[in-house]
């Protein structure tokens, strides 16, 4: 299985997904790591990423998924995925093993957490990007981002060991 745990910059999808691999004994990847510096470079800058600067990155993180379904691997994959388009790249024409898990907060929320936050490259300027790039995932588990770490993960794992990650 992959679980691909999505949503803005800022609202948890690193700590979040990090605590639920380790809870469910999964592998874990952050999507931001795989970004090419020309995009690390932009969103330092503050400057909001294009379709086109995500189009590669989305495309290795849609080869990450394939190993991990073919290999019989757990994944929990922390991936913004904002867009309906973007999921179904990662995706590439196969859902069967992925489940997206949605970290949904507000706007105040998310700028708070990343004007709070030390040494990570997105900055608070591009809360308003992302959250205008957002199409909400009609099928995904979503998750009250504004609830504590441990409750959003403690909810996440339930769910998940008890395979009822219903849409």
């Amino acid at each position: 299985m992959v679980y691909v745990v999505m949503g803005v910059a800022g609202c948890g999808k690193t700590t979040v997904g990090a605590l639920l691999a380790k809870q469910i004994r999964a592998d874990f990847i952050d999507a931001d790591d795989h970004h090419p510096q020309v995009n690390i470079s932009k969103m330092k800058q503050g400057i909001a990423l294009t379709d086109e600067d995500r189009l590669p990155w989305l495309k290795t993180l849609s080869v990450i998924i394939k190993k991990y379904l073919s290999s019989g691997d757990t994944l929990i994959l922390a991936c913004s995925a904002l867009k309906s388009k973007y999921r179904e790249i990662l995706l590439s024409g196969s859902s069967f093993g992925v489940r997206f898990i949605y970290i949904k907060c507000k706007v105040e929320t998310v700028k708070r957490r990343i004007e709070e936050r030390e040494g990570h490259f997105a900055q608070s300027s591009i809360v308003d990007s992302q959250f205008a790039d957002l199409e909400e995932p009609c099928l995904a588990f979503t998750v009250n981002g504004e609830n504590h770490i441990e409750l959003i993960v403690e909810e996440t794992v339930r769910r998940i060991r008890g395979n009822c990650l219903s849409y």
